[in-house]
């Protein structure tokens, strides 16, 4: 079996469900990365990449072909949508060390051509810093929060904004952190109603998650036009 038989692109996807495909890097040779980029390329179509390591992103023949960010560890591939009207995601992370799970929501956001806002450094063991910016949050309908250790940032934020809260337990923490299952059991146990959980460090799905909830409310608002 040759690379270019081990995967099936699925470019009818946001035909299907308003999402683009997107290659997920990791456990993907270069060789495979390299292959599924040239069949993108042969159709004049655009790919995300996620979980791209900058050790794999130096091996790739399209490599310099990339618009890449090492901090979220995706790359884009050919010509994104180009960014119109305000931003309607706030991403939130609670500290630096959870701002590349942010980033990657704030990249995959990009892509779909969506501005957002990122607000970072704003976690509960400094409260002040939360309650300084909890206006510009709260103008935005669909807020991204991403957090780690005791993952208290969301249910807080969920208690403070009207708009849809969408949290990310990051895998940031010590010892009983357990890579960030103490955060998803925080999350998933929240006292804030309605809070929507993606799993652990998963930015990407955050992200679109974000996207399907603006796609339904553009619907909403065309058919009560009608």
């Amino acid at each position: 079996m040759s690379v270019a038989e081990e995967f099936t692109l699925d470019f009818a996807r946001s035909e299907r469900i308003g999402l683009e495909e997107a290659i997920f890097c990791a456990g993907k040779s270069p060789e495979q990365i390299d292959a599924i980029l040239e069949a993108a390329r042969a159709r004049g179509a655009s790919l995300l990449l996620t979980r791209l390591d900058p050790e794999k992103r130096d091996r790739l023949d399209a490599a310099a072909r990339l618009d890449y960010c090492p901090v979220s560890r995706t790359a884009v591939f050919g010509e994104a949508p180009r960014i119109t009207g305000p931003a309607r995601v706030a991403v939130v992370a609670a500290g630096t060390s959870d701002v590349p799970v942010a980033r990657e929501a704030l990249r995959v956001l990009a892509y779909a051509g969506r501005a957002a806002a990122l607000f970072a450094d704003v976690g509960v063991a400094g409260l002040w810093r939360l309650t300084t910016r909890i206006e510009e949050i709260r103008a935005h309908p669909v807020v991204i929060v991403a957090a780690g250790m005791d993952a208290a940032l969301p249910s807080v934020v969920g208690g403070l904004v009207a708009g849809a809260v969408i949290a990310v337990p990051t895998s940031v923490g010590y010892g009983v952190a357990a890579g960030g299952r103490a955060a998803l059991d925080a999350v998933l146990a929240s006292c804030a109603p309605g809070i929507t959980v993606v799993n652990i460090d998963n930015g990407y799905g955050a992200a679109c998650a974000a996207l399907r909830l603006l796609h339904a409310a553009g619907r909403l608002a065309a058919e009560t036009e009608r």
